[in-house]
């Protein structure tokens, strides 16, 4: 009996202890919902860890009923503070680190590469970072992220662009790497390309027309789709800015099967006139901000046939108008396209397309179509890509055909104009050591309407020297002359004639680049965390520009303005880039850039560059508990005087302040305070800020499958 008695005792002693050992546990993800394998789950207080198995799942056995911080750090991401509660799984969405350079990249080599191997320097924008800029379409996002990069306003209240001294129609915007169709005064309409379904924005400075072709004289700009691997998603936004009533509405919704992906984004904005100035004010340029509406709709479909045969159908409609005192401009653009992308087997991939695009504007007087200034420009392109690799060697040939047809009312009336070009393209990229890649590209393109052909090459390298990273670069760019370059026959309101020039030839660039990078972790100090630092130099003989010089008239034209070829100008320049993101969640960042720009014309595009820009933010990021995160940042921009002979924009700086909150499961409110100081220009010049001083911004976003999960 005392035996039993004793067995008993020491069960009853036990039985306390075995209750104080509670179950914590929970999983990993990255943001789209997949598990991170060999994630690291450290607790704050005791140090203990342990590391997530394939499902991303993690577990403790703890002598502990209290909630315990823990700390999760996962390779190519931020570290993600959360609490653990006994018997309640926590799931952690860890966010990529952008100064880890472990994403990949498409744009500087037409093949994937991760962007710390990308010998061609690429700036890289990330879904997440698109997200805390709030941004609606490229043109507010470059406008927050790259220095040396300033959009102002042309003939007509257009959209201008400038990045690097290059005009807009040196910059070739992509999406998908697919080409746009139509101008606006010699640039693309950038509200054609709204952010809500774009996974990523890839930027390449310098001539790029070896592997793209025609336009990308001065850089490329590619938005790349997103594509959620989640079963479901459906996200629904809206946002108001008090600046001009702005009012933007949309929702993306994506459907995921292991055969099928659908994504579906819509749009809708609308945004009313502001006055910058009294009616007195005769110094300025502009004198208001002419108001408008877009509606923008997107539908990108994914079959997988096959584990190595994918097919991408996409189509697209975009409309908008554009208020002035007496008269509406409404444009519209229809799009469409199919891939198939087939990975022949561990070594080969084929690409095939075909994709539409037609722009169209008119004008509408009182409601009534005028007819007088119809323009339709429509672009059919059929495209092919082959890479085939041989362990860290890969070659990749390719061609493009392309038919543009353009009818505008600059043209004599009734004219019509197309032509066709072709162009074929072969790329080595060869890694000899662990330490050194080279890529070399050739191309040559032909036209047909001006009987030209161009022939233009890129050789890039890159050493890995630990703790360094060095790119150098040569590469060549061209722009051929435009069917309104060529024929145009314009009468600009009475004031010149303008004619196009059939025996124009190609504008020119030739590009030398050279950076340095740097990049690591600090796993010492007060503040534990990780950093990357880039220097570029560049240089860019630009040759043979096409512009406008007075014609003294003949036979059978007036006198006017026509299109020529003028003498080379040299820009050479500085980009520095650094970041630093830590442990705790704060971070900073800061760009700069440096143009010169030699042997300008006074009317040149290059006339007026700013010699110094540069864009800086501090922001705090944080999952305080597995409801509520926080995101706080302080972000500015800097542009300098111009340096030009006539009266232009001083220098100045924009501030902007961001909250932006995660409260519960998918509600996510956005507040932001733009021009924090109050700026207001003096006098309003083309490219001055149009802003008439602080504005605030509120926004809500839903993500409605997080209601479930």
């Amino acid at each position: 009996m005392s035996q039993r008695l004793i067995v008993i005792s020491i069960l009853g002693l036990l039985l306390p202890l075995t209750a104080l050992a509670s179950d914590y546990s929970g999983r990993v993800l990255d943001e789209e919902g997949e598990p991170l394998a060999g994630a690291v789950v450290r607790l704050s207080d005791s140090g203990k860890a342990t590391v997530t198995d394939i499902d991303g799942a993690f577990g403790f056995q703890i002598k502990s009923d209290k909630a315990l911080k823990a700390t999760v750090t996962y390779v190519g991401f931020v570290a993600q503070t959360c609490v653990l509660k006994p018997g309640k799984p926590e799931t952690v969405r860890m966010t990529p680190d952008l100064t880890a350079l472990n994403e990949v990249v498409v744009t500087a080599t037409r093949t994937p590469k991760a962007l710390k191997d990308a010998p061609v320097v690429t700036r890289l924008i990330t879904a997440d970072e698109i997200k805390k800029t709030d941004a609606t379409n490229i043109q507010d996002l470059l406008t927050e992220e790259i220095p040396g990069l300033e959009f102002g306003f042309a003939m007509s209240q257009e959209t201008s662009l400038n990045m690097s001294g290059f005009g807009g129609n040196a910059i070739l915007f992509l999406v998908d790497g697919e080409r746009l169709a139509g101008e606006t005064m010699d640039n693309v309409d950038y509200n054609r390309l709204n952010l809500e379904n774009v996974g990523q924005v890839e930027i390449v400075k310098g001539a790029s027309s070896a592997l793209y072709g025609a336009n990308a004289v001065g850089g490329v700009v590619n938005l790349i789709s997103k594509e959620s691997k989640e079963p479901w998603h459906v996200n629904l936004n809206s946002r108001y800015r008090s600046f001009g009533n702005e009012w933007r509405t949309g929702g993306d919704i994506n459907f995921n099967t292991s055969k099928w992906n659908s994504n579906t984004s819509v749009q809708h904005s609308t945004s009313e006139d502001v006055r910058l100035t009294d009616v007195f004010d005769t110094e300025s340029a502009i004198h208001q901000v002419y108001g408008g509406s877009t509606v923008n709709v997107k539908e990108r479909l994914i079959f997988r046939a096959t584990d190595n045969l994918r097919f991408i159908a996409r189509g697209g409609y975009f409309y908008r108008t554009s208020n002035r005192a007496n008269y509406t401009d409404h444009y519209n653009d229809y799009s469409g396209g199919l891939r198939s992308v087939w990975q022949i087997d561990g070594r080969q991939n084929l690409e095939i397309s075909y994709s539409y695009d037609q722009y169209d504007k008119a004008r509408f007087i009182a409601d009534k179509r005028t007819h007088d200034h119809d323009y339709s420009n429509r672009q059919h392109i059929a495209h092919a890509l082959y890479t085939r690799s041989w362990g860290a060697n890969a070659l990749t040939v390719g061609g493009d055909w392309m038919n543009d047809y353009l009818t505008t009312y600059q043209f004599t009336e009734g004219g019509r104009h197309s032509q066709n070009s072709v162009d074929a393209f072969v790329q080595f990229d060869w890694s000899p050591l662990s330490w050194l890649n080279v890529i070399a590209s050739a191309r040559e393109d032909y036209f047909s309407a001006s009987k030209n052909n161009a022939v233009t090459g890129r050789l890039a390298t890159m050493f890995k020297l630990k703790p360094l990273s060095i790119r150098a670069s040569y590469s060549g760019g061209f722009r051929a002359p435009t069917l309104k370059e060529m024929y145009m026959s314009f009468d600009m309101a009475g004031i010149q004639m303008i004619y196009g020039n059939p025996d124009l030839k190609p504008e020119r660039s030739h590009n030398f680049n050279v950076a340095l990078e740097r990049s690591g972790l600090v796993r010492r100090g007060i503040i534990p965390g990780s950093y990357s630092f880039t220097a570029s130099g560049y240089y860019n003989y630009y040759n043979s520009r096409i512009t406008t010089t007075d014609f003294p008239g003949d036979e059978t034209r007036e006198e006017g303005a026509m299109y020529c070829n003028e003498d080379g100008v040299k820009v050479a320049g500085l980009d520095l880039n650094a970041r630093y993101r830590a442990v705790m969640g704060l971070g900073v960042s800061l760009s700069y850039n440096y143009l010169h720009v030699a042997n300008r014309a006074i009317d040149s595009q290059f006339s007026q560059p700013r010699p110094h820009s540069a864009t800086w933010r501090l922001d705090y990021d944080k999952r305080i508990c597995s409801v509520y995160k926080i995101y706080a940042s302080l972000s500015g921009r800097y542009l300098a005087k111009p340096e030009s002979r006539y009266e232009t924009d001083s220098a100045y700086s924009l501030w902007k302040f961001t909250l932006q909150q995660s409260v519960w499961k998918g509600i996510n409110v956005n507040f932001v305070i733009e021009n924090l100081f109050n700026y207001k220009p003096k006098i309003y010049y083309w490219n001055s800020a149009p802003t008439t001083g602080r504005t605030w911004t509120i926004g809500l976003s839903l993500n409605i499958d997080e209601f479930f999960k």
